[in-house]
């Protein structure tokens, strides 16, 4: 069986054509569970007790869907809600999940959704045939942000941000190569329960949960079926998609840079040298990274100490560098550069990509700005990666 686990917010607006999407899937085996969720202070501030108000609202239109099995979590009535020191989105997903550990099979699935995004008549059918068909942690799913003619630059800026990161992550076949998002990943019960679940932060529950799944074993990232995240300003969260089309609208894109992708090289050369580094201590080209990082000129031994096999060693360096220290290495020496975010771009797809550009590509490129070119040639761009992105997740 299929559980899915969907937090709420002041979403009233969306959840009906979510329903819609929920009704019409080919595959009816499945629930929703729904944590419907706010601070309990909210009530008493003038400013936020709106969203309060929306939430009883969707607690009435979730409560008048009769065409599939809904369970609804009230963490928004007066009383129930989050007190100071715990809440928010991540808490909202893991109480959801938990619930459905408390209920279900181990061999059940659980998919994450959020109210905001499209999901095809396919997905849950799609999703179901990937994990039962594997022995996967769980599967980060393909996406797409669809336009929308309000905030069209800025989700096409951001996505080709995400996407340029992957397709490199991919390119030097990296493990921590995937895409966290809340509302496009699934996994199996018995996966849930073995990394302990969901770590209800207050922003990225998401990636380190992605991130605790495939330190336990193999986490896909292509399934045959796409989500279609709603491109939306929103500040529930410190980082993301919300918060990224927020900071671009003022111009400021230093959070999602272009990195030259020769530092993904060193990452690489980094990973390549695990198993010499069982035997001896050889440099990389991320030392000065990881001594201000760790605070430590020795890191390997301790890990030689501790794993007397070079397999279980590397695993243990793999699990040492993983994915936040990877970007936090792109972020610190990314700063150090002189940034031309569209030369990158350029070199990168001419590079790596040259057999796939087309007439109208390479007249596109030739001048290409991220700030200035029409957001038509933006849009060309991020087809233009999410085709190349999909052809390499599916042989993943």
């Amino acid at each position: 069986m299929i559980h899915l686990a969907l937090p709420v917010l002041n979403e009233s607006e969306n959840l009906p054509a979510l329903l819609d999407c929920i009704a019409e899937q080919v595959l009816k085996d499945f629930e929703l569970v729904v944590c419907v969720n706010n601070y309990d202070w909210w009530w008493e501030d003038k400013d936020l007790k709106h969203q309060c108000v929306d939430n009883q609202e969707s607690i009435a239109i979730i409560n008048n869907e009769n065409r599939f099995k809904i369970n609804v979590i009230d963490r928004s009535s007066p009383g129930n809600g989050w007190k100071k020191k715990k809440g928010g989105v991540g808490q909202a997903r893991k109480t959801a999940m938990d619930y459905i550990v408390s209920v279900a099979g181990v061999k059940d699935l659980i998919v994450s959704i959020d109210a905001d995004t499209f999901y095809p008549e396919n997905y849950l059918k799609e999703i179901n045939k990937t994990l039962n068909s594997s022995d996967l942690m769980g599967v980060a799913v393909p996406y797409y942000h669809p336009l929308d003619q309000n905030n069209d630059r800025l989700i096409l800026r951001y996505e080709i941000y995400m996407r340029y990161f992957l397709l490199n992550m991919l390119r030097i076949k990296n493990p921590y190569a995937y895409t966290a998002l809340g509302s496009a990943m699934a996994f199996p019960v018995w996966a849930y329960k073995k990394v302990g679940g969901l770590t209800p932060v207050m922003s990225g529950e998401d990636f380190y949960f992605l991130q605790k799944l495939l330190k336990s074993g193999k986490l896909g990232i292509w399934t045959n079926t796409i989500a279609y995240p709603s491109p939306r300003f929103s500040d529930r969260v410190n980082f993301g998609t919300g918060p990224a089309l927020i900071k671009g609208e003022t111009g400021d894109w230093d959070s999602y840079p272009i990195y030259d992708f020769q530092l993904f090289d060193m990452v690489r050369e980094t990973f390549d040298k695990f198993p010499l580094l069982f035997e001896r201590d050889v440099t990389t080209p991320m030392d000065e990274f990881f001594k201000q990082q760790f605070n430590s000129n020795n890191i390997w031994k301790p890990l030689r100490d501790n794993y007397k096999d070079e397999k279980n060693f590397v695993k243990a360096c793999v699990a040492k560098v993983d994915g936040l220290r990877i970007l936090q290495f792109l972020k610190v020496n990314q700063q150090s550069e002189t940034v031309n975010n569209s030369f990158f771009l350029q070199e990168y797809i001419h590079k790596f990509h040259s057999k796939g550009i087309t007439k109208e590509l390479t007249v596109i490129l030739k001048d290409f700005d991220l700030e200035r070119s029409p957001t038509e040639h933006l849009s060309k761009l991020r087809e233009f990666l999410f085709v190349e992105e999909m052809s390499l997740r599916r042989v993943c």
